[in-house]
């Protein structure tokens, strides 16, 4: 499976204690020379958690870019939980971030990382 940045995806997001954790959408965030070489990806984990915060994106499925992503319901992509999974991990893409919304979910890695 292919993948590009910006990709709306599920997969099995692990659990920070090291869990198998459960299926949900993740965001494809790794740069696209990387997807197009290597055979894993890092993501973003998708939640139904809206807490506002600077490391979040917050989708609104009832406009048309958060209907391009796929999402059943709004959600936040979250740049605090970052995972690097195997491209097999990856079972489905369902959608895909406009560009409008990577320069947003760029500003929130930037936030979670603590980058300039």
């Amino acid at each position: 499976m292919n993948v590009s940045r910006g990709d709306v995806a599920l997969a099995r997001f692990p659990h920070a204690s090291g869990g198998r954790g459960k299926k949900r959408p993740v965001v494809v965030v790794q740069a696209e020379a990387y997807n197009q070489r290597l055979r894993h990806a890092i993501v973003a984990e998708v939640t139904t958690n809206l807490i506002s915060d600077p490391a979040n994106l917050t989708i609104d499925v009832s406009t048309d870019d958060g209907r391009a992503t796929g999402l059943a319901q709004d959600s936040a992509v979250t740049c605090l939980h970052l995972a690097t999974m195997g491209e097999e991990r990856l079972s489905k893409v369902i959608g895909r971030l406009s560009t409008e919304m990577m320069a947003k979910l760029d500003g929130c890695l930037r936030a979670a990382l603590a980058l300039s």
